[in-house]
């Protein structure tokens, strides 16, 4: 004989189940209901124009897999209720084979991995995609352990100079970028492989050393609204990596290029693309150095 419980237990058994499934949702907190909104994407997301894409992709994904969560599921419980055992001597019929069956479970989710990999392929591309001419141009140095953001596209606001902001392991830098304006981030290492990563805006990409020139990893991003944002490194990188944060300000034209004077006017300016800050002196990714150190902190 299986064992089976009473009435009673099985009663209680299920409203103790949902009891505690109400109570777990009521304890969420405004940002976990938030993410619940967003689903489960960062705050602030998406914050660029070629986010959009990846946020469509994430919440289709998660629209597939309910649906296709919600047949199991249904399926499960629908068997488990129109065969269970009616009776202790009853045996019910044992089946082998269902070519049928077994050709439908086969099929259906080389279908569903084939048309999630066209979708991720063409998201990709679109994120990928970069105009010929960007408005802005902003070279990214990620050291050991912290950033160095070279705004080398904007001489012109600060008499030939390129204005940077670096910082240390110590010392969280901003990145300021104007919005609805293209931008174009070119990744440059000193030292081991990191990766630059705003979650706000659904990309990251590795920043790895020995890349040079044009030759070097790159990406393209249209900020599509003001607001503050979070960013981090996403390679385990050396001992200090979770120090490798840094926050995002996106203004607008005229509150940029006001940030590039001030940079300018606290002596924040060089000839050329800064190296990495005070921790890294050498780098292959950029142009050929002098000797003397370029590094600072603001």
């Amino acid at each position: 004989m299986g064992l089976q419980l009473p009435p009673r237990v099985r009663r209680a058994s299920w409203a103790t189940m949902v009891a505690v499934g109400l109570l777990t949702l009521g304890a969420c907190s405004s940002e976990t209901e938030a993410q619940f909104h967003r689903w489960a994407m960062p705050a602030n997301s998406p914050g660029t124009e070629q986010a959009v894409f990846i946020a469509d992709l994430w919440q289709w994904a998660w629209v597939a897999a309910l649906i296709t969560g919600a047949v199991v599921w249904g399926l499960i419980f629908w068997v488990i209720f129109a065969y269970h055992r009616r009776s202790d001597d009853e045996i019910p019929v044992q089946t082998r084979y269902n070519l049928p069956l077994e050709i439908f479970y086969t099929i259906a989710p080389i279908m569903m991995i084939v048309v999630l990999f066209h979708a991720t392929v063409t998201t990709q591309n679109k994120v990928l995609d970069q105009v010929d001419n960007p408005d802005r141009t902003i070279e990214v140095v990620g050291q050991q352990w912290s950033w160095t953001f070279n705004y080398s596209s904007d001489r012109d606001v600060t008499g030939g100079q390129v204005a940077y902001t670096a910082g240390t392991a110590s010392h969280i830098p901003t990145l300021v970028l104007p919005v609805n304006e293209t931008i174009e981030f070119k990744l440059s290492s000193p030292d081991v492989i990191h990766s630059f990563w705003i979650p706000g805006f659904l990309m990251k990409m590795d920043v790895i050393p020995g890349q040079h020139g044009e030759d070097r990893n790159s990406f393209q991003v249209t900020p599509t609204k003001e607001g503050t944002f979070k960013g981090k490194c996403a390679e385990l990188c050396g001992v200090y990596h979770s120090r490798m944060l840094f926050d995002v300000q996106v203004v607008s034209a005229s509150a940029y290029e006001s940030y590039l004077k001030e940079l300018e006017a606290k002596g924040y300016v060089a000839d050329e693309p800064l190296l990495g800050g005070s921790d890294a002196y050498t780098q292959a990714g950029l142009e050929e150095a002098e000797n003397e150190t370029h590094g600072g902190t603001e």
